[in-house]
């Protein structure tokens, strides 16, 4: 059971979130639900000390209206999501942690399940979840044979898997942004839609009343 910054435990007293939204509007509630479960998440970890990484302008420019702790802001990712942006941010994220500023890491987003549906998340990052092997109700313990020391293992893969997981998250987040802005533009466009017939039978019905008008008038001088 080899020791590593990742996976150690402590009270959650310092709590850094990670609120991932779009950088531009027009995607219906997308955005005012990452920020509105922010605000929530916020209110109930009022007695600890809280800061935030923003991914994404709409929730930096909400979060910050409310001032908000916000340690770092990462924009313009969603049209393109680039690991190297996913690395950079976990690479905050796991510095924070490691060097004992904050004693848990949620991520806020919304999750990509159909083009009709995302589903609004709250994951915890950091610490790692430590699995245990059981059988029959009793923890199984192996002795495994690795080629390289379990400490020099655990520095190469743990940061990695902070980081697909961070990349996963803003990855999720981009697929919705793209479904919910799809499916807000097809509203708006059905709603165009109806608007304009309703307008030209209006306006028809207006020039056949004058039209009707203006005969009766000629007939009536005539």
């Amino acid at each position: 059971n080899p020791q590593h910054p990742l996976l150690a435990r402590r009270p959650e007293e310092r709590i850094l979130e990670l609120v991932v939204s779009g950088d531009k509007g027009l995607c219906g509630a997308f955005n005012t639900n990452v920020i509105r479960k922010g605000l929530e998440f916020s209110r109930a970890h009022a007695g600890q000390t809280l800061a935030v990484i923003a991914a994404g302008k709409k929730g930096r420019d909400a979060l910050r209206k409310r001032k908000f702790n916000l340690v770092a802001e990462y924009l313009n990712f969603s049209t393109r999501v680039e690991f190297s942006k996913a690395k950079e941010i976990s690479g905050k994220v796991i510095a924070a942690y490691s060097a004992g500023e904050t004693d848990a890491v949620y991520a806020i987003y919304n999750e990509f399940k159909s083009v009709l549906a995302q589903h609004l998340v709250l994951e915890k990052l950091l610490p790692i979840e430590q699995s245990e092997l059981k059988n029959s109700g009793t923890t199984t313990l192996v002795d495994y044979i690795y080629e390289q020391p379990e400490a020099e293992i655990l520095n190469l893969l743990l940061p990695r898997h902070v980081e697909a997981q961070v990349f996963r998250v803003l990855l999720e987040s981009a697929a919705a942004e793209h479904a919910a802005r799809m499916t807000a533009m097809d509203a708006a466009t059905n709603n165009a839609a109806e608007l304009i017939e309703s307008i030209t039978l209006h306006m028809n019905k207006v020039r056949q009343a004058s039209i009707t008008r203006e005969i009766i008038e000629i007939v009536s001088g005539a």
